[in-house]
């Protein structure tokens, strides 16, 4: 609930709105943000930050999906390795679907959520040689037009690893679930 300048008292609108609504108040969102359980004692700005970053990274994963399907297809296609035995068009598209659907997991709540950051890192290592053959063959694509930007933009695939693990809490929950199954050392 807020305040207006009226000084009427208003619900916050939609389900995201409702939750972030929550969040901001401090009230236990149980099952909803996994963080807690994920990161225990963790409590206010850095919570907050992890919040963000996840919402942000799950965002971008959606809309870098949806520009693999429509407007970015053809410069995408270029980021393919040529020596991958695949179509280039089903490549593109296959990781757009997939990076959709993990921006969707990222973004919404409770156990998934760091299930599809463990995923979405594991997926950015894998398209990681697709960056390399850019490097490597000299392709222009997304203003990556020398081979310093090309280059640069290889420092960039680590942060989107380090990210989805540390937005999405996914180390600390994938361990504290092995540890209570009776996985010691973990």
């Amino acid at each position: 609930m807020t305040d207006t300048p009226l000084g009427a008292t208003v619900a916050p609108q939609g389900p995201v709105a409702q939750l972030v609504a929550r969040f901001v108040r401090n009230e236990e969102v149980r099952g909803s943000i996994p963080l807690r359980s994920t990161h225990p004692g963790e409590e206010g700005e850095m919570r907050i930050l992890r919040l963000i970053a996840r919402l942000a990274l799950g965002g971008a994963l959606i809309f870098a999906g949806i520009g693999h399907l429509t407007v970015s297809r053809v410069e995408f296609q270029a980021q393919v390795p040529v020596w991958l035995p695949l179509d280039p068009d089903f490549v593109v598209v296959a990781s757009g679907v997939v990076e959709i659907l993990l921006g969707i997991g990222i973004a919404s709540a409770g156990v998934l959520v760091p299930w599809a950051g463990l995923a979405a890192a594991l997926f950015f290592i894998a398209i990681f040689p697709g960056n390399i053959n850019q490097y490597v063959e000299g392709i222009d694509a997304f203003g990556l037009d020398t081979d310093q930007a090309r280059f640069t933009r290889l420092f960039f695939q680590p942060v989107l690893v380090v990210w989805s693990l540390w937005s999405t809490g996914a180390l600390g929950y994938v361990r504290e679930t092995l540890r209570s199954r009776g996985h010691e050392g973990v």
